[in-house]
């Protein structure tokens, strides 16, 4: 069973950068499309950024495209998350996801069948 460990959280300043990563052990997730949630307290967790299983697809949510950018290395079973001009209303803890296919089909957490733990990313001056 493959897990996903997540890191590279922890505090920013508004306008700050982070960049996440997700690497996968225990088996390949390398032929998967992955994604990123995050999730704040007493809300559902929400889709931010996902990528195709060879790295050509990405697609994004509206509050993040043009901050944010997804990327992979398959050879590094690794995935990231490069974000950018972060503000408060980014605070909140971010998921990695592998999804169920190679490609990006929907943006439902019903795609996910593995998750990350979750990494903690607070914006904040």
């Amino acid at each position: 069973q493959v897990q996903l460990i997540e890191s590279g959280g922890g505090l920013a300043q508004p306008g700050g950068s982070l960049r996440l990563s997700c690497a996968a052990s225990g088996e390949s997730f390398r032929y998967n499309a992955a994604a990123w949630f995050r999730q704040t307290p007493g809300k559902e967790r929400r889709f931010v950024a996902a990528i195709g299983w060879q790295g050509s697809v990405t697609v994004y949510d509206d509050f993040v495209r043009g901050r944010f950018t997804i990327s992979r290395d398959n050879s590094k079973n690794t995935v990231y998350l490069q974000m950018n001009t972060l503000s408060a209303e980014d605070t909140a803890v971010y998921y990695c996801a592998r999804l169920k296919g190679p490609t990006v089909t929907t943006r439902s957490t019903d795609y996910v069948d593995v998750w990350g733990k979750g990494t903690l990313v607070t914006v904040s001056s």
